[in-house]
C-alpha cells in the first residue's frame, strides 16, 4: 500500500474517532483525500477535509482541523501537522516512512505501482492504428500505434484486462481501387500505353509490388482474364502491404492480440447469419431500421446524432457505417463490456453515431473514443514535406529506421494525444540532455554504471557480457537487510517522494488514458537522481552509507525501468 493510501486510512480514523466523542458534530465525513502541496515547504501532504466539512459540522475549519489533528492514531509515518490558513492540514512524514519506500521498490521490483481493477471492471478492447491495407503506415499511424501499445500496457499494470487488436479495413472499393492501381503499373511497366486512372494509388510502392509480379510471373497477366487478373493482383497486393505493416509494428515493439478482417463481417457463421445480418437483426429487435428511397437506415437522431445514417444504400452496397456497426456489436458479442477505439481527430464528427448504435443495442457508455492530434514532422525546426529517398511522404518505417524505437516511442508520448506533436528528427538523433529520452536512458544507466563499478571489474565484465541480470548485479552490492535509516539528506528524502507517487500516477494515467503523463514522470525521476548524485557521493563513503544510497540507487534504476516499459522504452545498462 502506498503512503497516501495509509495516510487517507489514518486520517480517516482520526475523524472518525473525533465523530465518536463528540468532538467533531457530524453524521458523515468527507474522505480524507490529500494532495501535493504547491510548495514542497508546507510539507509532504494537505489535506482540504476540515474546509470540506465545515458545513456539515457547522463549525470552523481551523477548528476541524485541530479537532482531526488531537485525534491521529499512534503511527510511523506522520511526523508532524500545521494548520494553515483557513483550514489546510499540511503534513511533514517521517524519514522511516519515506525509507520504506525504497525497501518496497526492491521487494516488488517490476510490480511495483500495480493495482487491482474494481471487481466489477470490464473487459476491455483496445483497437487503434487499424491501417488501410494499401499502402505504407504513415508517420500519423506511428503516434496511434505508440499511444495505443503504451495506453494498453498502462491499463494492465493498473489491473485491467485488455485485448488490443488491428481492425483490417480489407473490404470495399478501396482494396478494388488498391488492386487497379497495381494492373495500371504493371501494364505500364511491360510497355502497354494505358493511363493512370484519377482514383488509384499512385506511390512507389505499387510500382514495387507490379515488379515482384514481373519478376515472379512475367508477362504472362497481360493476356489473363481481366476479371482473374484483377482479384489476383489485389489479393497478393493486400497480403504484401499487411505483411509491412505487421513487420513494422512488430519492429516497433507492437504486438496485437488480433487482426480483425472487414471481411469476416460478410462470412455467414454457423447460424447461417453474417455478422452485418446480426447487427441489423439487432438494431430491428429495438426498433430503430427504417426503409427511406429504396434504402435502409438507422435511426440514431433518438439518440441524439444531427440526422439518421444510411446502412444499405438503393443500390443494395453496404455502407462504411454498416460495417461499423457490425465490427462494434461484433466486440460486444465477444464479451467486451468497454470499447476504446483511438482515432484521428479528422473523425471527431463520426464520434456520436458510434455512441448511437452502441446504446440502441443497450450499451449506452460502452464505446469510448480517444481522439488524437496530428504529428508536425520537423528537422532542425524546420517542416518536412517529402522522403530524401523516395521523393513521397516520409513513412513511418523510414522515421524508425532514423531516430529508432526508442527516441520515436518516447516522443510521440510526449505530449497528450488531444495535442499535436512536433516531432524534430534532429533532436529525436541527439544524445545530449536536450533529447528528453536520452536524458532518462542515460540516467538509468548511470545507476548500472555505479552499481558495476561497486562491484569490481569481474562481476562488472559479466554483467555487460549478459551473464548476469542487474537485478542480480545489485543483489551482490547491497547488503541484506541493508540499513536505510541513515538516508535521511534532503536530496534522499527528495527522491524517495518522487518514487512514492508511481503508483498512483500509474493509476490515474491508466483511468485518463494519459501515457503521456509517464514520460513527464521518469524525466522528472532523472533529474531529482541526477541532483541525488550531485549532492551525494555513493561510493567511497562510510560502508552503511554507501550500502544505503546503493540501495535507493537500486530502487531508482527499477522505477525509471518500469516507467519506460509502460511506455515501450527500452532502458539500456550503457550507454
Amino acid at each position: 500500500m502506498q503512503i497516501k493510501e495509509q495516510l487517507e486510512q489514518i486520517f480517516d480514523q482520526a475523524i472518525a474517532a473525533a465523530m465518536a466523542d463528540g468532538s467533531l458534530n457530524m453524521e458523515q465525513a468527507p474522505a480524507a483525500a490529500l494532495e501535493r502541496p504547491r510548495d514542497a515547504a508546507n510539507g509532504d501532504w494537505a489535506s482540504t477535509v476540515a474546509m470540506r466539512s465545515a458545513k456539515l459540522a457547522r463549525s470552523n475549519p481551523r477548528a476541524i482541523a485541530q479537532a482531526i489533528i488531537d485525534h491521529l492514531p499512534e503511527n510511523g509515518l506522520v511526523a508532524s501537522t500545521e494548520i494553515a490558513g483557513p483550514g489546510f492540514i499540511n503534513i511533514r512524514l517521517t524519514s522511516a516512512a519515506l525509507q520504506g519506500v525504497v525497501a518496497t521498490v526492491r521487494n516488488e521490483r517490476m510490480d511495483y505501482g500495480r493495482s487491482q481493477a474494481p471487481a466489477d471492471a470490464p473487459r476491455i478492447n483496445l483497437e487503434y492504428v487499424s491501417a488501410n491495407p494499401t499502402g505504407p503506415m504513415h508517420v500519423g499511424h506511428g503516434r496511434w500505434a505508440a499511444l495505443g501499445d503504451a495506453t494498453a500496457r498502462v491499463l494492465r499494470h493498473a489491473g485491467y484486462e485488455v485485448s488490443e487488436e488491428f481492425y483490417v479495413n480489407d473490404h470495399g472499393v478501396q482494396m478494388d481501387v488498391f488492386g487497379n492501381s497495381i494492373v495500371v503499373r504493371y501494364q505500364q511497366a511491360l510497355g502497354v500505353d494505358i493511363e493512370m486512372p484519377e482514383k488509384c494509388y499512385g506511390g512507389g510502392y505499387i510500382m514495387d509490388i507490379a515488379q515482384e509480379i514481373i519478376a515472379a510471373d512475367g508477362d504472362k497477366w497481360l493476356s489473363a482474364d481481366p476479371d482473374e487478373r484483377h482479384v489476383y493482383f489485389r489479393e497478393y497486393g493486400y497480403k504484401r502491404m499487411l505483411e509491412l505493416v505487421r513487420g513494422t509494428l512488430e519492429g516497433f515493439g507492437t504486438n496485437f492480440d488480433t487482426f480483425f478482417s472487414e471481411r469476416s463481417l460478410y462470412v455467414p457463421g454457423e447460424d447461417g447469419k453474417t455478422p452485418v445480418e446480426r447487427a441489423q437483426d439487432a438494431f430491428r429487435a429495438q426498433g430503430y431500421l427504417f426503409e427511406k428511397d429504396g434504402a435502409l437506415w438507422f435511426r440514431s437522431t433518438d439518440f441524439g446524432d444531427d440526422k439518421d445514417r444510411v446502412l444499405i444504400k438503393e443500390n443494395g452496397e453496404m455502407t462504411y457505417f454498416m460495417s461499423d456497426c457490425a465490427y462494434h456489436y461484433n466486440k460486444i458479442q465477444r464479451g467486451f463490456g468497454k470499447l476504446i477505439d483511438i482515432w484521428g481527430a479528422d473523425h471527431h464528427g463520426y464520434v456520436k453515431r458510434c455512441e448511437a448504435m452502441l446504446e440502441a443495442w443497450g450499451y449506452a457508455g460502452a464505446l469510448e473514443v480517444m481522439l488524437g492530434q496530428l504529428v508536425n514532422l520537423l528537422r532542425d525546426g524546420e517542416p518536412v514535406r517529402m522522403s530524401k529517398r523516395t521523393g513521397e511522404m516520409v513513412s513511418f518505417q523510414e522515421l524508425i529506421d532514423e531516430v529508432g524505437v526508442d527516441a520515436t516511442r518516447y516522443l510521440m508520448l510526449s505530449r497528450s494525444s488531444d495535442q499535436p506533436i512536433d516531432f524534430d528528427i534532429e533532436v529525436a538523433k541527439k544524445q545530449d540532455s536536450s533529447n528528453p529520452v536520452y536524458y532518462v536512458q542515460y540516467a538509468h544507466a548511470r545507476i548500472c554504471s555505479i552499481l558495476r563499478k561497486a562491484a569490481g571489474e569481474d562481476v562488472a565484465a559479466k554483467a555487460l557480457a549478459g551473464e548476469m541480470t542487474t537485478d542480480e548485479l545489485a543483489a551482490l552490492v547491497v547488503p541484506e537487510g541493508v540499513d536505510l535509516s541513515v538516508l535521511t539528506d534532503e536530496s534522499e528524502l527528495a527522491l524517495m517522494r518522487k518514487m512514492d507517487d508511481f503508483g498512483e500516477l500509474v493509476a490515474l494515467a491508466a483511468r485518463d488514458r494519459a501515457p503521456f503523463r509517464l514520460t513527464h514522470y521518469a524525466q522528472e525521476l532523472a533529474a531529482t537522481f541526477h541532483q541525488f548524485y550531485t549532492n551525494c557521493h555513493v561510493l567511497g563513503v562510510e560502508p552503511e552509507v554507501q550500502a544505503a544510497r546503493l540501495a535507493l540507487c537500486d530502487a531508482s534504476r527499477t522505477v525509471l525501468a518500469l516507467a519506460l516499459s509502460l511506455l515501450g522504452v527500452s532502458a539500456p545498462i550503457q550507454m
